[in-house]
């Protein structure tokens, strides 16, 4: 029998290491200790996880329970691990070694952690990253449960961006890097949507060695590409994963994000204007599609329209009225009551992220600056 469909079906004899860095496809796969029993899940922690998806032999620590949930996500020339696991002890030495996998490995941890390889034992703190080699033998003690995430690059991929990129290995990143907090809020954005079309998945992992160049300090040229590529590009992700998640507050202006991310306004709109529109066109787009959603979904059938407008960040019922219909080209209660015949007026789909025209309100009926 596969091994690998017996535990769980969760494909991870497609996670084994080196990864073909050409592949079009992602692969998506979760191992989680919970779904074996409690005699098995030594096995299923040494023998699938351990030798298939790391190729590393792990072994909790003494007095602490047996528990990992990972999350491991492929994408040409980048694999994410992402992992909540009991205390642990990671190493990979000479038998392991022998996969010939030479890539590169930025690991970062909600928990202080000792990382031993080349001779020199580091030991960095919670939210800093560290570049380790998987040709080399290396050594891991996380004496608590913590929440790992670990980016799998091939070399090729980093050599030409960063000066030198073996005297990277082994020297710790702090977490107040800006290139750093960027690349966790790029990275964690990805994890939230796993959805990418075949375009953009070569972009994406492009995006991710930008920005480790940056972090780990590129060069120069480098540094400038990933600046108009990677960086950009992570900022305004970062920015609309925020504004999506405060998308019902009227607090929400291009002041109060540019403060969240450290930014300025101006910053903002720059970084709109370069995607093709504005900060205010984006609100709206976003604001006008979740109140589509909640119009035709029947467990919200009751809610009156003027709520909905509220609960999805408008101030004033007769604007949202307006937009709304110049959106989808119908009122909010001709697009319900269509839904309620099972008939779909305008889809969210349609409204393209900030190309609609105009400028949400807020509560009290004045527009956010651009």
């Amino acid at each position: 029998m596969n091994q690998t469909r017996h535990f769980g079906d969760t494909c991870c004899d497609s996670l084994s290491f080196p990864m073909t860095p050409t592949a079009d496809d992602v692969a998506l796969s979760r191992f989680s200790l919970d779904d074996f029993a409690e005699q098995d899940r030594m096995a299923a922690w040494r023998d699938l996880y351990g030798r298939l998806v790391l190729n590393a032999d792990l072994t909790p620590l003494p007095d602490h329970s047996l528990r990992a949930d990972v999350t491991v996500r492929m994408l040409p020339g980048l694999s994410i691990t992402s992992a909540s696991m009991s205390a642990f002890r990671y190493e990979r030495g000479p038998e392991q070694l022998a996969d010939g996998n030479d890539g590169l490995v930025l690991v970062m941890g909600s928990h202080d952690a000792v990382m031993v390889q080349r001779g020199r034992e580091v030991t960095w703190s919670a939210g800093d990253a560290l570049l380790v080699s998987s040709a080399d033998p290396a050594a891991m003690i996380c004496p608590a449960p913590a929440k790992i995430l670990c980016l799998h690059v091939p070399r090729p991929a980093l050599a030409p961006l960063v000066s030198r990129v073996d005297a990277s290995v082994m020297q710790p990143i702090a977490r107040s890097t800006e290139a750093l907090r960027l690349l966790v809020n790029y990275v964690g954005a990805l994890q939230k949507d796993y959805a990418l079309a075949p375009q953009l998945r070569h972009h994406v992992a492009s995006h991710v060695h930008d920005l480790i160049a940056v972090a780990l300090g590129a060069t120069r040229d480098a540094a400038a590409l990933a600046d108009g590529r990677g960086v950009r590009a992570a900022q305004l992700r970062a920015i609309k994963a925020d504004i999506i998640d405060h998308l019902n507050r009227c607090s929400l202006t291009i002041a109060a994000v540019a403060r969240r991310h450290s930014v300025t306004p101006r910053q903002v709109q720059r970084l709109f204007e370069v995607d093709g529109t504005t900060f205010s066109e984006f609100v709206l787009g976003r604001r006008l599609a979740r109140a589509h959603r909640l119009l035709v979904n029947p467990r919200y059938a009751d809610l009156p329209v003027s709520t909905v407008a509220f609960e999805v960040g408008f101030g004033d019922v007769s604007y949202f009225n307006r937009t709304f219909r110049r959106q989808y080209g119908a009122p909010p209660s001709d697009v319900r009551e269509a839904a309620r015949r099972g008939l779909i007026i305008g889809t969210p789909s349609g409204t393209p992220e900030g190309h609609s025209s105009g400028a949400p309100a807020r509560r009290n009926g004045a527009r956010p600056p651009e």
